[in-house]
């Protein structure tokens, strides 16, 4: 008599080497500190940027030097003015040339009608052409990033997270090359080397976290009356308080192109299974191509 059952079905042991092969290995690639302290940041450098665009709006205009009563031209400078037969336009002009930006800088909508305002509104907060809730804003978000920055590399020294996972090896410096040709061919890490962030990104994460947020924080302490009344004279040292608002300005777009180019590494390499690890923790591990 044949047994039909045997005849058709795997042995126990060959079905469950195959449901081990078909789960996905999933690694612990972030903490759990390092996830809270990540969409903290997220959250409070969100918010700092947008109500920081609605201060910049209330004098739309970047200078070097001290002041903006020294004679000297804005390098940068949004606003509105009439052309022609009394049509408003928006305008930027940049080191001395300028360009039409009607809708998007310098005249741009709201409650569909055309303000005269360097940002549109769409990106700031927390309402259309209020300064003073925007730096109440500003002011809190900054502390609550400044402390939560402190904790986050507090944590990363204590843990070894930095000199684990962070600083560069004499080997990855070797490597920088062709790194970065993988990058421009879309070619992401598998197996062993998926778990490990690559040349580029401790390159990134150090800039950012040891020399941009720092300074941008300085810059902003630098806008302070008070601050240089305690502090006296080292606002001086970057060229003065207008120099000082230019450099804070320019740190927080770099932070935005920083930014922009993360998520966009986060997309192209798996939107979800990067998610994933930065909420769970988990992270799937691309196996290796096969060798031919």
């Amino acid at each position: 008599m044949i047994d039909h059952a045997s005849s058709t079905m795997a042995p126990p042991s060959t079905a469950a080497a195959a449901v081990m092969v078909e789960r996905p290995k999933l690694y612990l690639r972030h903490a759990l500190p390092v996830r809270i302290m990540h969409w903290i940041n997220v959250v409070a450098l969100t918010l700092m940027f947008m109500s920081g665009l609605q201060i910049f709006n209330a004098h739309p205009a970047l200078y070097w030097g001290d002041s903006s009563y020294s004679g000297r031209r804005a390098w940068l400078e949004i606003g509105a003015k009439e052309k022609g037969e009394g049509n408003p336009v928006g305008y930027t002009r940049f080191l001395g040339h300028e360009f039409t930006t009607t809708g998007v800088l310098g005249l741009s909508t709201d409650d569909n009608r055309m303000y005269a305002q360097g940002f549109p509104s769409w990106l700031t907060v927390p309402s259309h052409q209020w300064l003073s809730m925007a730096r109440a804003w500003h002011f809190f978000f900054a502390w609550v990033f400044l402390v939560n920055g402190l904790c986050y590399v507090l944590y990363v020294i204590v843990s070894r997270h930095l000199a684990r996972d962070l600083l560069p090896t004499r080997t990855d410096i070797r490597g920088i090359g062709a790194s970065i040709v993988d990058h421009l061919r879309f070619r992401h890490p598998t197996g062993e080397a998926a778990k490990r962030y690559n040349v580029l990104q401790k390159f990134a994460y150090l800039t950012v976290t040891f020399v941009l947020l720092p300074l941008i924080i300085l810059m902003g302490f630098g806008m302070s009356p008070r601050l240089d009344t305690v502090f006296h004279g080292w606002v001086d040292w970057f060229g003065g308080r207008q120099s000082v608002r230019s450099i804070h300005f320019i740190v927080a777009w770099t932070l935005v192109a920083f930014v922009l180019i993360h998520v966009f590494e986060v997309i192209v390499t798996g939107l979800w299974n990067n998610l994933r690890s930065m909420i769970t923790g988990r992270y799937h591990v691309p196996a290796d191509a096969p060798h031919e």
